[in-house]
């Protein structure tokens, strides 16, 4: 069973690395050059689509986008507060 971590990192390993290199979970995505703003977009779709969470604009920033530990931080954040988020809607109505 894939973990999210490791999910994120096979994306990104496929990705961007194309296999090659090493990637610490905490090493800077842009300080390495290895992603750009397309690649935040195309990163966006893949963990929408990956885990069914929404990602607001707002929560596209460095501390969420830049590692693999940001990455599995929020994400973990998006699906715990998925549950509540459901609930208000349902409420909205």
């Amino acid at each position: 069973m894939n973990t999210i971590r490791d999910t994120i990192r096979q994306q990104l390993e496929d990705n961007l690395l194309y296999g090659k290199g090493d990637l610490t979970d905490d090493a800077s995505l842009l300080e390495a050059g290895l992603i750009d703003s397309t690649g935040v977009l195309e990163l966006v779709a893949f963990l929408e689509s990956r885990f069914g969470i929404k990602v607001e604009d707002t929560d596209i920033v460095p501390a969420n986008f830049d590692s693999v530990a940001g990455l599995v931080a929020y994400v973990q954040s998006r699906l715990r507060d998925a549950p509540a988020r459901a609930a208000m809607a349902d409420h909205a109505d």
